[in-house]
């Protein structure tokens, strides 16, 4: 299996830790700036930060339904790291330094892929979908920072 790796990024006008409180606030600030391809989100545990454990149903293509469960950490760095119970699907938040005093939110995905065939079109075309999800999520949270 090889691993499948999707990297989006956006800078912000907020500080760092401005913009580390907004994504480690998932009671209010994540359902507010999920696109449509994510449904049924709750909130099971937590909801700040490490310890939170949520749940949601992500549609990345008209055929593909993923039950996600997953549980959030955060490295000594403050990166907040969610892992899939469900699969092998693990969600880094980085925010470091941008321009001119700005932060720079970066997700990155990252499974182990299918192998064959299958592999071939997941490793294609996942990361398409994945960066037009994921780029829409950040688009929502610049407009709910501002």
């Amino acid at each position: 299996m090889a691993e499948v790796k999707v990297t989006v990024e956006r800078e912000f006008d907020q500080e760092i830790p401005r913009m580390r409180e907004l994504l480690a606030d998932y009671r209010e600030t994540r359902p507010a700036v999920l696109p449509p391809p994510f449904s049924e989100y709750e909130v099971l545990a937590g909801g700040a930060g490490a310890g939170t454990r949520v749940h949601w149903k992500l549609q990345a293509t008209k055929s593909r339904i993923r039950d996600c469960l997953l549980d959030v950490d955060q490295s000594a760095d403050g990166d907040l790291i969610e892992r899939d119970a469900n699969s092998s699907m693990v969600t880094t938040w980085t925010v470091r330094p941008g321009a001119a005093g700005r932060s720079r939110v970066v997700v990155t995905n990252t499974w182990q892929g299918a192998t064959g065939i299958g592999g071939f079109f997941e490793r294609t075309f996942a990361p398409i979908g994945l960066r037009r999800i994921y780029g829409e999520l950040l688009d929502n949270l610049a407009r709910r920072a501002s």
